[in-house]
């Protein structure tokens, strides 16, 4: 099995760009939802596919550097192209590793065409408008990748946990009825859906951690001074209502995991393999848009020969 392994991880140097395209949007098939009807989460492992510890550390490097050359080149095209935009949302647990996941899937990305938007708790602005409109605003224009760290599924995930929460909101009391949570599952389908239909591909990366995986993460935060900033009280109090919180995923999931729209449930509990599975997931979306460079016309092609021309005899 453990040279299995190896064989595989080393196989991704031999690769072209587009087989290697191709292996990315295999892998990262067996953590795409769809439609999300029958969807349990405890048939979703925390833990990788195949079998990796320290010594693969070389290995796995190198094979997220190689998906991040190839998502590098399509996003290269997705900018030139200027049609399509591409918006990929980050749900997870805390200590699942979203930031570091963002930092180094992303880390070849050209600044230009890439914009990562965070959101923490609602501003007194925010809360006076529906709970869609904050991440409206942060939507990725054409040619353009969003990175959303946490976004509107707030809503339906901490807000649900935290029922208080909701009653800050300013909604008319006769809207906060036993069917809000269905209704906004609803709202955030056809809002994906208007943004699909507009150009917009939309996928959802829930970065799957086991408990226990965050219990060491978080003891790890408060030994190293240099994590100290990460951890909070909060965090630790959240663990308590992990119960609460894997209900709500399991929800979420199944009445917003669409065909179009897909959630991808990554097992978290190795960062590297995790980072992979999320490079291999944008991979593929970006492969289904068939990007190309834009045609240049006949007469373009004259004109910028004249000017080579023109240069050449200067």
């Amino acid at each position: 099995m453990k040279e299995e392994t190896t064989a595989k991880l080393e196989n991704l140097n031999t690769l072209n760009k587009k087989d290697l395209i191709r292996s990315a949007k295999t892998f990262s098939k067996q953590y795409r939802v769809g439609d999300g009807e029958k969807f349990k989460l405890k048939e979703y492992s925390t833990k990788p596919s195949i079998d990796l510890d320290a010594s693969d550390k070389p290995l796995t490097k190198q094979a997220l550097q190689l998906g991040v050359d190839a998502l590098a080149a399509l996003q290269e095209t997705l900018y030139a192209q200027d049609k399509w935009s591409l918006l990929v949302i980050f749900q997870a647990m805390d200590a699942a590793g979203k930031d570091g996941a963002i930092k180094h899937v992303m880390s070849g990305v050209n600044p230009q065409g890439c914009q990562v938007s965070s959101f923490k708790a609602p501003s007194a602005e925010d809360l006076d408008h529906d709970f869609l409109w904050r991440c409206q605003k942060h939507l990725p224009e054409r040619g353009r990748i969003g990175i959303f760290n946490r976004s509107y599924y707030e809503e339906v995930l901490v807000v649900r946990v935290h029922e208080q929460i909701l009653k800050s909101q300013k909604l008319p009391p006769k809207l906060v009825t036993d069917d809000i949570w269905k209704s906004r599952f609803k709202d955030i389908r056809n809002f994906e859906k208007y943004l699909t239909r507009n150009g917009t591909i939309i996928i959802k990366i829930f970065l799957n951690v086991s408990k226990d995986e965050q219990k060491k993460r978080f003891i790890e935060r408060v030994d190293d001074p240099d994590k100290n900033w990460k951890f909070s009280a909060s965090d630790a109090r959240e663990r308590s209502y992990w119960d609460d919180y894997m209900h709500a995923y399991e929800e979420m999931i199944q009445h917003t995991s669409t065909e179009d729209s897909p959630w991808y449930v990554v097992p978290a509990d190795n960062k590297a393999y995790a980072r992979i599975a999320v490079a291999s997931a944008i991979i593929h979306a970006l492969d289904k848009m068939k990007l190309e460079y834009p045609k240049v016309s006949k007469e373009k092609i004259e004109e910028l020969n004249g000017i080579k021309k023109a240069l050449l005899a200067e």
